[in-house]
């Protein structure tokens, strides 16, 4: 859904081999798995599941294999979503809401953004600073039910929303670390590293 190649390049970039695939095999030999995502919440999981990858992707993160989800790839690991009538992969409660419309605020939030890191001695932020500069593009955000899931936030306008979420094996951020430049390729970084112990 979108942004396939250019998070490809970016793993290259940072000393990965990626390969782009829907094969059920082919994913299950990984060393990680990346889902990206650029678009909307029900056709990305009518995408999902035509190709039968629901069933694929609760089992690579239930038997612990290092996964990142990235913008839509986050938010379809919710139960449900605003923008939408489909159900969500469901491996997390809580839902995908849209930004409240407040004087002056833009909607999509889009550009650069300083997160507030939340879990600071997740691995993923090894190596950065510690308010760190991302790119987004997003009209929703994830809202959990339990908010030690939350790794990073971020404010737009009044509203401070989950900017990325950690949970043992997965990681998933509502930013683009393949736009983020040499933040974003430490993120990737740091996340290769984790599929090469």
């Amino acid at each position: 859904m979108g942004n396939l190649h250019s998070v490809s390049k970016a793993l290259e970039v940072v000393g990965a081999s990626p390969l782009i695939s829907d094969r059920p095999s082919e994913i299950f030999a990984a060393d990680a798995v990346v889902l990206p995502g650029v678009g909307a919440f029900d056709p990305a999981m009518a995408q999902l599941q035509e190709r039968e990858l629901v069933p694929v992707i609760e089992q690579i993160i239930a038997q612990g294999m290092p996964f990142l989800g990235i913008c839509l790839g986050l938010q379809v690991l919710f139960e449900c979503s605003e923008e939408g009538t489909e159900p969500g992969l469901g491996i997390f409660a809580g839902k995908v809401k849209r930004f409240q419309s407040e004087p002056g605020l833009t909607i999509p939030h889009m550009g650069w953004n300083q997160l507030t890191l939340t879990q600071s001695a997740s691995p993923l932020w090894q190596h950065l600073p510690p308010s760190p500069w991302v790119y987004f593009v997003h009209s929703y955000f994830v809202a959990p039910e339990d908010p030690s899931l939350v790794a990073a936030t971020v404010c737009h306008g009044r509203q401070t929303v989950t900017a990325a979420i950690a949970r043992n094996n997965l990681f998933a951020c509502q930013f683009h670390p393949e736009k983020s430049g040499a933040v974003g390729l430490q993120l990737l970084r740091n996340f290769v590293a984790l599929a090469k112990d």
